[in-house]
């Protein structure tokens, strides 16, 4: 597995977007799924809630080029479309901690190898307050260890132990994974009737 492939850790600063229930259709609005590929998702995140909030954060330019981001509880609920946290993941997001996530959208994130880490409210809420007030310091989402680190504090969080898993080995990618197994695949291809022929 390449090294390249493994998500031990998510170092950068933070971008901090208070609310719950945050649905998979404020992430990425259903207008701009129509595209064949996932190119160009990063210019429509969130744009609805962006146009009625002027100082939404990802309006901010004080948070651009963040790379963690903070969130509340059940975010990316709603239907299971991929183009969501593609469309983070392109913004420039490659780590997410919250209270908790949508199922899907948290399997979605794990197939990209962008972890999400769930912590305590009040963990979250100072996480919130401290990155809005220090918005240039770094936060480290430490999936190895199971916590997230800013300045002095270490906050413990939680991650499934097959997610975290997948994401330490870089067995997340499952066309690598698939193209790894090439010469096994082919092997027992050949050994199936209904592959070779009866």
């Amino acid at each position: 597995m390449s090294h390249d492939a493994i998500r031990r850790q998510v170092v950068g600063r933070g971008i901090p977007l208070p609310g719950t229930d945050i649905d998979t259709d404020r992430i990425i609005p259903a207008r701009f799924l129509k595209t064949v590929t996932f190119e160009g998702l990063e210019e429509h995140v969130f744009e609805d809630d962006r146009l009625q909030v002027p100082d939404h954060p990802f309006n901010h330019g004080l948070y651009r080029g963040a790379t963690v981001l903070l969130v509340g509880q059940n975010f990316g609920c709603g239907s299971s479309r991929e183009h969501a946290p593609e469309a983070l993941r392109r913004w420039g997001i490659r780590g997410i901690v919250g209270e908790s996530f949508g199922e899907i959208f948290f399997g979605n994130c794990t197939a990209l190898g962008m972890p999400c880490l769930a912590v305590a409210a009040e963990d979250l809420e100072w996480l919130m307050k401290s990155t809005a007030q220090h918005p240039d310091r770094e936060i480290l989402v430490d999936v190895e260890n199971r916590e997230v680190r800013v300045a002095e504090r270490i906050i413990p969080a939680m991650i499934p132990e097959d997610h975290r898993n997948q994401l330490l080995t870089g067995t997340w990618n499952a066309t690598v994974v698939l193209l790894e197994a090439g010469e096994e695949i082919e092997r027992v291809a050949k050994s199936l009737p209904y592959v070779t022929g009866y």
